[in-house]
């Protein structure tokens, strides 16, 4: 792929760009914006926000997540994601799971490492209709190296000390309903304030806390409909609010054509367009795709961003095996 060719005036603006891109996803105090990292297959990624997902699928579910975001662009976000959940209890009223986030972006590498139960309060008996209720506990870990940054004032206070390895807890909670059709689901991931630096290593004593954790608040809903007996269409949105930043939507719309093929489109409000693309390789095994072209001055910059995933659910029954889900 071809790297965008800039002047060294530009090359000052793209050096710029990086540090208010980083500054913007909130490690500094002088901006309070997104944190946690954004997914356009969001719809296949829910246990990431929402604990309450976890044994909903009624299956041991496994699901890998990477994504490029603002390919070509230096110092842009890097994520990956893992996550495992499966049904327990008597009657699969339960759920637990373990959730593995990684994210680097700039000078920062994050990863947390969570533990997600929920308990299922059955609403129907002949429709699979039921409420959940979800906890997550775990740990955030936390690197920057300032070393990494072209800093203008060598000297300012801010960067004169990195974080090595800093670990704090996390704590999230949420809850979730779903029938064989629809989803609902209204999460916090984590509700600690943590801060990422101690104001005691900046050179200014009166200087607070830099890098303050913002709650994220999580809203997921979608809709599956049958529009002939090879064709389904579901349409999804997620909206996630963070203290200080303006209110994020994405919506989307997927074809599923005979079980197998899942062709769809995705909008992130004054952000960017994305196109979706999925194959049921077996009844165990799911794959997706998605590009997001930015419609920001990003894409200036940026060729785009990249995502791909794969889920194993794995039946301990084969009765389950009706038809692959498509949440």
């Amino acid at each position: 792929m071809n790297r965008i060719k800039i002047s060294p005036f530009t090359r000052i603006q793209f050096k710029s760009l990086i540090c208010f891109m980083y500054m913007s996803l909130g490690m500094f105090p002088v901006a309070n914006a997104q944190q946690d990292p954004q997914y356009t297959q969001y719809m296949y990624n829910t246990q990431v926000v929402n604990p309450a997902y976890a044994g909903s699928s009624e299956t041991l579910s496994i699901g890998i997540l990477g994504r490029s975001q603002w390919v070509s662009l230096e110092g842009a976000p890097r994520t990956g994601t893992l996550t495992v959940n499966l049904p327990v209890g008597l009657y699969d009223n339960m759920g637990i799971g373990m959730s593995l986030v990684h994210d680097q972006i700039g000078p920062a590498t994050e990863s947390n490492l969570v533990l997600d139960l929920a308990y299922a309060l059955y609403l129907s008996r002949n429709v699979l209709s039921k409420l959940s209720f979800g906890i997550k506990a775990g740990m955030d870990y936390l690197d920057v190296n300032y070393e990494k940054l072209n800093i203008q004032e060598p000297n300012d206070p801010y960067f004169q000390t990195g974080i090595d390895g800093k670990l704090q807890p996390q704590v999230g909670a949420g809850i979730y309903y779903n029938s064989d059709r629809f989803y609902l689901g209204l999460s916090v991931p984590n509700f600690l304030n943590n801060e990422h630096f101690d104001k005691n290593s900046l050179e200014n004593p009166n200087l607070e806390g830099v890098a303050v954790e913002r709650l994220h608040y999580f809203l997921i809903s979608g809709y599956v409909f049958d529009l002939n007996p090879n064709l389904k269409f579901k349409p999804a949105t997620l909206l996630k609010l963070v203290s200080g930043s303006p209110l994020q939507w994405d919506m989307s719309a997927n074809f599923m054509l005979n079980n197998k093929f899942v062709l769809g489109a995705s909008y992130r409000w004054n952000a960017s367009l994305s196109g979706l693309l999925g194959f049921q390789i077996s009844d165990a095994v799911f794959a997706g795709v998605g590009y997001d072209y930015q419609s920001t001055d990003l894409k200036d910059y940026s060729n785009g961003s990249y995502e791909a995933f794969v889920r194993f659910d794995i039946f301990n029954r084969a009765e389950r095996i009706v038809a692959p889900r498509f949440f």
